[in-house]
């Protein structure tokens, strides 16, 4: 069995089973699916849900700690996203200890919020993914790099497919992390920009900036790839 992450004390704390380090997040997304990253069929919209929520975890076992935190679920619901969707590979997790209130799980608790409100499916894929997304929206990069997605029209995809009437008010293409916030602020009568037009606002390339990049995984490959590059060519006889 391998364990998404044990640690019942900090001073019982154990290490997860799998590999750690930069390339974790492809050999996990592979041990949940079977295939890289790369090569996700995403055609219909169930496997899409499945790389959705398998690069997400990817990306959270990347961060290390608690697999179940990085990825803002419960171990419950944790184990149960494990065995309806990745039957075949045999994970759970453990136990972890809370970390205390702060600033930050409030602002994670608003967001997600905001997207159950908002969710246009049924089921409890929806509902794990507004956690999900929530917490990953904590992280400092891109949202869809975060969520260890292969490029931005994914999490596109995936707002509109599960959370279409707040991705349908997304009118001008803002990021997504300025819109989660622009929305929870006129929803309690605030208004977060400083001009009326944004053409007009110091912040227009924070709202609106290039978000095109390399996704984090599909980094971390290259990386490795160059590395092995490297290890042949030194071995080499000069």
């Amino acid at each position: 069995m391998i364990a998404a992450h044990a640690r019942t004390s900090e001073a019982t704390a154990q290490r997860p089973a799998w590999p750690v380090g930069p390339h974790a997040g492809i050999a996990f997304y592979r041990l949940l699916t079977g295939c890289d990253p790369a090569d996700a069929d995403i055609r219909a919209d169930d496997d899409f849900d499945r790389h959705v929520l398998a690069s997400i975890l990817a990306a959270a076992v990347m961060d290390g700690g608690p697999l179940a935190e990085r990825a803002g679920l419960s171990e419950q619901e944790l184990n149960d996203l494990f065995a309806r969707n990745f039957p075949a590979a045999t994970v759970r997790a453990f136990a972890w200890m809370p970390r205390s209130v702060s600033e930050s799980d409030d602002e994670t608790a608003m967001v997600r919020d905001l997207l159950l409100a908002q969710r246009s499916t049924d089921g409890d894929v929806g509902r794990w993914l507004a956690a999900m997304v929530a917490r990953r929206a904590m992280e400092p990069n891109h949202l869809w790099e975060d969520l260890g997605l292969r490029e931005r029209p994914e999490l596109s995809r995936l707002l509109t497919r599960h959370f279409a009437p707040l991705a349908s008010r997304n009118t001008a293409n803002m990021r997504w992390k300025r819109f989660f916030y622009r929305m929870l602020c006129e929803d309690d009568g605030f208004v977060m920009c400083t001009t009326p037009v944004c053409t007009d606002c110091n912040d227009f390339d924070l709202c609106f900036g290039e978000e095109s990049g390399e996704s984090r995984m599909a980094e971390r490959r290259r990386e490795f790839l160059r590395a092995d590059d490297d290890r042949v060519d030194a071995a080499r006889p000069a």
